[in-house]
């Protein structure tokens, strides 16, 4: 399998790893049966993502789209952050081979899912819709 000279530096040089233990946001998603699982925290101030962080046990890819992830919404607001698609993921990793595109799914979900954890405990309307993620491709 062929990687981008982009997935193989957030492969071994993976930004923003760890956790916000004050998070003000944490999203989980994952599949145990694939291995894949994301979890994403997030520091809110005036509606900017100000910190986060992430943690991922899976694939080189699924740390990859982890960490580029995090640096696409780190000084983001929250409306941008909501934006992020998967699609936006794999355009700044130059790419990731068809059979690891559920990855950058994955990297999306956590995000939207450490938001909707924001918007809960804040009691905040409408929070956003976070989908189910389906079996990877590597699961069939």
């Amino acid at each position: 399998m062929i990687y981008s000279e982009k997935v193989m530096d957030h492969f071994t040089n993976p930004r923003n790893v760890g956790e916000i233990p004050d998070a003000d946001g944490v999203g989980e998603v994952g599949n145990a049966k694939c291995g894949d699982i994301m979890k994403m925290y997030i520091k809110v101030e005036n509606n900017i993502i100000t910190d986060v962080k992430f943690k991922t046990f899976g694939c080189g890819a699924a740390v990859a789209t982890s960490s580029i992830a995090t640096e696409m919404i780190k000084g983001a607001s929250l409306d941008d952050a909501l934006k992020l698609t998967n699609k936006a993921v794999v355009e700044a990793l130059d790419g990731l081979p068809e059979v690891k595109l559920h990855c950058s799914v994955l990297a999306e979900q956590a995000i939207k899912s450490a938001l909707s954890d924001y918007y809960r405990r804040n009691g905040i309307d409408p929070v956003p819709i976070v989908g189910e993620i389906g079996e990877c491709e590597a699961c069939h």
